[in-house]
């Protein structure tokens, strides 16, 4: 008798000792991500775990509860049913109070948390003695924790979704184009702050067409944003941005003064104006004052992707796309939910690899392995006990130097063994006199006709030397232009060979002469066409 498919996945995972994972319906407004789809289902319960969904917890953002069931998970009626079930809750959003009242001691909650803003929340976890991971806590700085980023994951596409929302706002195409009518020139976008939202609206701005600026307090990510297509803007102080755990720190006064000037400058001459500067656990600063706004033209927009925390725009309005002297100022606080499938598909990803990192044995049972660096930094609550903040993580110890290797000691009149300065000066003369000399004896006693040769062989040996080996080797691909220049001119020497100018007295050149020529022909023929070849791909691999 046959069975159905999902029935062995759902028996491993509800074997002995396992534990189950529910997953909730969100009910902050305007939220449609969830915090697992379909197909990280099944590699949940491939790790051990049965997992339960609330009825309707997918629905925005496109997960049927039929789905859920063909992954294998079982689909509970009300959220009260799944906190009963569960020993490990997924959230996106803070629990509610009433969310709190039905957690159990002992369950463990992964979730956006921000202990920081939230204390009474942390206080009420606490209370009821369970174990929270705060998946906005996670050391950014630990290169094996960007897989369960979560933030980086939003933030993304957050920036993604706040250049498509300017684009719907803004009267006009973002790429230059030359029609019938009349030549439409590019939209100039300006976007404050560099960082994961940031880069992501660089690339999709630029990538639309747009003229691309930007500007941060840290100056390491200029690169970053040329790369993208964008032009970093430089405020004429000199001061470092860098903070903790990959953020910009608070800035000086006089900073932040030669930073609004340059902001007023920038309304005044562009279009779009993203804003993307929070710091965590700090109000969002103002960038964008009410006259910087009058200063812009009627048309213009601007995306304030910091309007939960304030917003960095004075006239910004949270949730809400509100018209002032004529430019739209969009303040909407669920960019992510707006691309609720592809932020649920990225948030849920990182939470499969966050249990990953618990369940390390697949056997179903998550430990909370406070030993673990990234584990303990996403650890707020402890069965019961508050345990946020986490120490500082210790730093690996920097290598000792190498030591500096001793000199060589000269000898008297020269250079030692293994040294590879220059030449002393009667060396260089002895080698010198030596050529002379031997030059000497062949242009005397060598028949007429070698010389010549003779003559244009020395000389390309030196302009070979002085162009081609001269160059440092890590250059010689990038310079494929250059050896091909000096390969027509082999070229075209070896094809006077082969049909040399009809003078009186040249004669036929023998058959050896003519072969090498040919040969000469056919390899740097090769040669030529293979640089080019190899330098056009070089040159793709920077096209977008």
């Amino acid at each position: 008798m046959s069975s159905n498919p999902n029935q062995p996945a759902q028996g491993q995972a509800q074997s002995s000792g396992s534990q189950r994972i529910g997953v909730l319906r969100e009910t902050f407004p305007l939220e449609k991500r969830v915090a697992t789809v379909p197909e990280v289902v099944e590699k949940l319960i491939k790790l051990g775990f049965s997992v339960s969904i609330e009825s309707g917890a997918g629905e925005a953002a496109n997960c049927s509860d039929d789905a859920y069931r063909a992954a294998g998970a079982e689909v509970l009626p009300n959220a009260a049913a799944v906190w009963a079930a569960a020993d490990i809750v997924f959230k996106v959003r803070p629990p509610s109070t009433e969310e709190v009242a039905l957690m159990r001691e002992g369950q463990i909650l992964i979730d956006f948390i921000w202990p920081a803003q939230n204390p009474e929340l942390m206080q009420q976890l606490a209370a009821k003695k369970v174990t929270v991971l705060a998946i906005d806590a996670l050391p950014r700085t630990l290169s094996r924790a960007q897989k369960m980023d979560a933030l980086t994951s939003m933030a993304g596409v957050s920036g993604y979704r706040a250049v498509i929302e300017a684009a719907n706002a803004f009267g006009r195409y973002f790429n230059g184009q030359i029609t019938a009518a009349g030549k439409v020139p590019p939209a100039k976008v300006f976007i404050a702050g560099a960082g994961v939202a940031g880069l992501s609206a660089i690339g999709t701005a630029a990538g639309l067409g747009a003229i691309v600026r930007a500007n941060d307090t840290r100056a390491e990510v200029a690169d970053q944003v040329t790369s993208l297509g964008g032009e970093f803007v430089k405020v004429d102080y000199e001061e470092e941005g860098s903070g903790g755990g990959g953020y910009a720190k608070v800035m000086s006064e006089g900073f932040q003064a030669a930073q609004r000037q340059m902001y007023a400058q920038q309304a005044k001459d562009v279009d779009i104006i993203i804003t993307t500067a929070l710091i965590p656990g700090k109000p969002a600063p103002k960038l964008i004052t009410a006259e910087m706004v009058e200063s812009m033209k009627p048309g213009s927009v601007i995306v304030d992707m910091a309007a939960e925390q304030g917003g960095n725009c004075e006239l910004t309005v949270p949730n809400e796309a509100v018209v002032r002297h004529g430019v739209t100022i969009i303040g909407y606080t669920d960019l992510a939910s707006r691309l609720a499938k592809q932020s649920s598909t990225l948030y849920a990803t990182n939470l499969l690899r966050l249990t990953e990192e618990l369940c390390k044995a697949k056997d179903g049972v998550a430990v909370v392995n406070m030993e673990d660096d990234a584990i303990r930094g996403l650890t707020v609550v402890k069965d019961g006990a508050i345990t946020w903040p986490a120490p500082p993580i210790a730093q690996a110890p920097k290598p000792a130097p190498k030591p500096a290797a001793a000199p060589v000691e000269q000898k008297k009149g020269g250079h030692g063994h293994g040294s590879s300065g220059p030449l002393p000066a009667k060396t260089l003369a002895i080698i010198f006199a030596v050529a002379a000399v031997a030059f000497w004896f062949i242009g005397a006693y060598a028949p007429a006709a070698f010389l010549g040769h003779f003559t244009v062989f020395i000389l390309a040996c030196f302009i070979g030397y002085m162009v081609v080996w001269n160059v440092t080797p890590a250059l010689h691909t990038p310079l494929m232009s250059v050896t091909n220049a000096i390969s027509s001119i082999i070229a075209i020497g070896a094809l006077v060979q082969i049909a040399p100018p009809d003078t009186a007295g040249s004669g036929r050149p023998d058959e050896l002469i003519r072969w090498l020529a040919f040969a000469a022909i056919v390899l740097t023929a090769v040669n030529m066409f293979g640089g080019f070849a190899v330098t056009r791909r070089m040159l793709a691999m920077f096209q977008k």
